[in-house]
């Protein structure tokens, strides 16, 4: 393991449930001490973002950098990542972060940020995911964990989980069943990758 902590920071827009997740399980898994990994900021384009309170109620610090103060996409991703960057991340972890992200952005971070997607990627991607899968009669939907590229929702897939669509399911009962899986999927999602930049 190298002396250098990996820093995680995960960016949120909302509740930051999968956030919190996360969080729990770092400290609870001791990834300090296993992988040298440790979560050190949680910011959100939003201030009003529950998610910010959670973080703090967890020991983690937050920052927030409100995207409508900026004149455009570009100048926002700008100040994001310089603000990111203050705290060296290995991984920039994104939970709910209801932003899509430049070119410029996404390369800077290449091979070292993770989205998580309510769908079986490559199926479905963007937005109303649940409705969608249910729409089209899909016997099961789910999540992907992924690495970000340039092209929305289209990174090497890390990890995978599916959940049976029900008769009857509405797409906030599925959403509730994906998102239990979702908790569970992406700490340990994150914790293989980190895994993998551990040198041998």
């Amino acid at each position: 393991m190298t002396e250098k902590a990996k820093n995680i920071v995960i960016l949120i827009s909302g509740a930051g449930s999968n956030m919190a997740a996360l969080i729990k399980a770092a400290q609870e898994e001791k990834w300090e001490d296993l992988l040298g990994a440790r979560v050190v900021a949680v910011i959100s384009n939003k201030p009003g973002a529950e998610g910010l309170a959670l973080a703090q109620a967890l020991g983690v610090p937050t920052q927030v950098l409100d995207h409508k103060d900026f004149e455009s996409r570009a100048t926002f991703d700008a100040a994001l990542q310089a603000l990111i960057d203050t705290h060296q991340p290995a991984l920039v972890v994104l939970a709910g972060f209801m932003r899509i992200l430049t070119p410029d952005f996404v390369t800077h971070y290449a091979g070292r940020m993770v989205n998580i997607h309510p769908s079986l990627l490559p199926a479905f991607t963007g937005l109303n995911t649940h409705q969608r899968a249910i729409d089209a009669g899909c016997s099961e939907a789910g999540a992907t964990v992924h690495l970000v590229t340039t092209e929305l929702d289209h990174g090497q897939i890390l990890a995978q989980a599916a959940v049976p669509v029900l008769l009857g399911d509405s797409a906030e009962t599925l959403a509730a069943r994906v998102l239990v899986q979702e908790h569970l999927m992406y700490p340990q999602a994150i914790k293989d990758f980190l895994q993998k930049l551990i040198p041998a």
